[in-house]
């Protein structure tokens, strides 16, 4: 009996790695013709190393995760910076010491900036929205010049109709710490993320096929388990209603004869710009090359599903879709987008291990 799982992403090719290492015959399709998901990276026309998909910084602080993945790739490490532009000037992103000191041209200590903090944030008890969150952390200005247009731009709903679990994601600090991620493990597969899958995929027991529907597979005469990593509505073909995500547009770009186009990996742009953000990928890979290779990265309602939309309404049809998703015997429901929750690369990685160890 082989099983069947449906996604050659993060979650459905370690649940593959892991079956077939156990013995079992594993069935991965993916509607792409490539794996690895959105994490898929290639060299464009120039000879580049860059994200398809928009950038992926991996960072854990789980061992497990980080010696598992271990397994199929060496690594590069880096860790991630992002600067925000605001009018016309940088500065870093999650806000931190130097940020409010060169936003407000103050000289503020690490006491100073957290009495700063105290003293502007607006009090919001209970913490309900991606409004809230700010709000009562930041205060309105902070709130004002580097989240709300953002987050409008970035999921077409304002701060205060969103769940609080988006915005409560992004610390804020009193140091002068400006890397993004404080994980224990901080580092880029040292040749990319395709190669990593493919390391991990290429097993005798695993048989893949690209470019491929799951209703196509589902319609063949097959008996066997099912692992399935794609949104969860299409699954059931929505009749309860469609589940809200955001889609990406990717504008991708080489400058050649620019070694660098900006002096971070990520910058974000709050208000300026149709785009949320600019992402120059040597800065992820380390690759010397003679020219640059960029992408501009625009959010938009239509298109391949991306980031669940966190909001009661939808919260509620998840659940809806959840209790008939736990009535399906021989199907579980894995990932971001079969479960409808927003998770990071090393937590995809850590449920998948779960799920692994469960139908095992």
């Amino acid at each position: 009996m082989e099983t069947v799982v449906v996604g050659a992403g993060f979650a459905g090719s370690v649940v593959a790695e892991r079956l077939a290492s156990a013995g079992r015959q594993v069935l991965v399709i993916d509607r792409r013709p490539h794996v690895g998901g959105n994490a898929y990276d290639e060299t464009d026309a120039a000879g580049v190393l860059v994200h398809r998909y928009g950038p992926h910084i991996f960072h854990t602080q789980s061992d497990e995760v980080f010696d598992y993945l271990s397994r199929f790739t060496d690594w590069r490490p880096y860790h991630h910076r992002v600067l925000a532009s605001v009018k016309g000037r940088l500065y870093p992103i999650p806000i931190n010491l130097d940020t409010v000191n060169r936003l407000y041209g103050l000289e503020l200590d690490e006491a100073g900036v957290a009495a700063h903090y105290e003293r502007v944030r607006e009090h919001r008890d209970p913490i309900r929205t991606a409004e809230d969150v700010v709000l009562n952390a930041v205060g309105r200005d902070l709130y004002e010049t580097f989240f709300r247009s953002y987050t409008r731009k970035q999921w077409g709903r304002d701060p205060s109709e969103l769940a609080s679990r988006v915005t409560s994601r992004i610390p804020v600090r009193t140091s002068r710490d400006d890397r993004y991620f404080a994980d224990r493990h901080q580092a880029m597969p040292l040749h990319g993320f395709t190669a990593m899958f493919e390391r991990m995929l290429h097993h005798r027991n695993i048989r893949l096929e690209l470019g491929v529907e799951w209703e196509e597979v589902r319609a063949r005469p097959w008996r066997g388990p099912v692992v399935y990593s794609g949104p969860l509505d299409a699954y059931f073909g929505c009749p309860l209603g469609r589940l809200p995500y955001r889609s990406l547009r990717f504008e991708h770009e080489h400058l050649p004869g620019v070694e660098r186009f900006q002096p971070v990996g990520v910058v974000n742009y709050p208000s300026e710009n149709d785009f949320t953000r600019i992402t120059e990928f040597k800065h992820l890979t380390g690759q010397v090359h003679p020219g640059t290779s960029i992408v501009r990265e625009y959010s938009q309602a239509e298109g391949d599903p991306y980031y669940p939309v966190h909001d009661p309404e939808s919260d509620r049809l998840a659940a809806a879709y959840g209790e008939l998703a736990a009535r399906e015997r021989d199907t579980m429901f894995i990932g971001r987008l079969g479960r409808f929750t927003y998770l990071n690369m090393d937590q995809v990685v850590a449920a998948a291990l779960q799920a692994a160890g469960r139908l095992l």
